[in-house]
């Protein structure tokens, strides 16, 4: 079934504004040291850190396309927030084989962020801070 296409856009559902736009979330991944994010953990898209100062490594674009088959295309997108519950220490990210980073990769202590992975090209993703 395709979604009805209305004045240039797609409108899904029946267009209430007044309702929730509800989705299916796994549980977060729960995060205490420094560590390597899985494509799956990564597809899931929610990150709680309460660990020490460390970093948050993004699996390899190869092993993320391998997993996120659907993300064939250039400028496919989809969106992964850390949320960071240690009162102390910054976790930053960092890119992993075939990433680039734009914008500030460290989340500060009791702060969350907002990130966008866009496929840019064969073998190359860029994460964007959004906010």
């Amino acid at each position: 079934m395709a979604l009805p296409n209305g004045a240039g856009g797609y409108q899904v559902g029946d267009g209430n504004v007044g309702e929730a736009q509800l989705f299916v979330q796994g549980a977060p991944t729960a995060v205490a040291a420094a560590a390597t994010m899985t494509s799956a953990e990564l597809a899931n898209g929610l990150f709680v850190f309460n660990g020490s100062a460390g970093n948050l490594t993004l699996p390899t674009v190869a092993l993320v396309e391998a997993d996120i088959s659907s993300a064939t295309k250039v400028n496919a997108a989809f969106d992964f927030f850390i949320v960071n519950t240690d009162g102390a220490d910054a976790v930053t990210l960092t890119a992993g084989t075939g990433w680039t980073l734009v914008g500030a990769a460290a989340v500060a202590l009791s702060t969350s962020a907002h990130f966008r992975a866009r496929k840019t090209g064969d073998g190359a993703w860029t994460a964007y801070r959004i906010a």
